[in-house]
């Protein structure tokens, strides 16, 4: 019974890693394009943030959490959406706003949408695969090097609490 459970879980965990979309590019809002399969071989923390929310503090923890791994590799990408009705209204507003009152340089996309018919690809393949939506701004995506989901969090989760530190430093060790 182990046995098969274990056959099971490996089976289903290595069908979503097959299947979750890591290719589709999303515009960097530094200019160009960017997407989660150029940073392969290294763990990644995916986030939908946003700016007008009563956790877009969180920004400061994620900008502390990829300063405090980045050396060892953890790619911090921070999502903005305006799914929640709670963003700035242009690119520019955003990356000013994080910059200004975060200091933030880790990688951001432009702003997409990350639920419904209209998501990106990366979060259509995450409900259609993991069975995961952000239920509101901030809600977090561990992947390993290898492209498979570790853990999801909701946005009460801080990105420096210790459900998620734990999870990356065994991810780096």
């Amino acid at each position: 019974m182990i046995r098969a459970f274990a056959i099971f879980t490996a089976t289903f965990f290595t069908a979503q890693a097959a299947t979750l979309d890591l290719d589709t590019p999303f515009q960097s809002m530094s200019g160009g394009t960017i997407s989660i399969a150029q940073w392969h071989g290294q763990p990644m923390l995916v986030v939908n943030t946003t700016s007008m929310c009563a956790f877009s503090g969180q920004y400061r923890d994620l900008q502390d959490l990829y300063d405090r791994y980045r050396d060892q590799g953890l790619i911090v990408l921070a999502i903005p959406s305006g799914d929640f009705k709670q963003e700035l209204v242009t690119n520019a507003e955003v990356k000013n706003f994080c910059e200004l009152q975060y200091g933030i340089d880790m990688p951001m996309t432009e702003i997409i949408r990350v639920k419904g018919t209209d998501a990106h690809p990366f979060y259509q393949s995450l409900q259609k695969d993991v069975g995961f939506t952000p239920r509101w701004n901030f809600n977090k995506v561990l992947i390993d090097q290898n492209g498979n989901v570790v853990e999801t969090y909701g946005s009460q989760v801080s990105p420096m609490s210790l459900a998620i530190t734990r999870q990356i430093d065994a991810l780096i060790e």
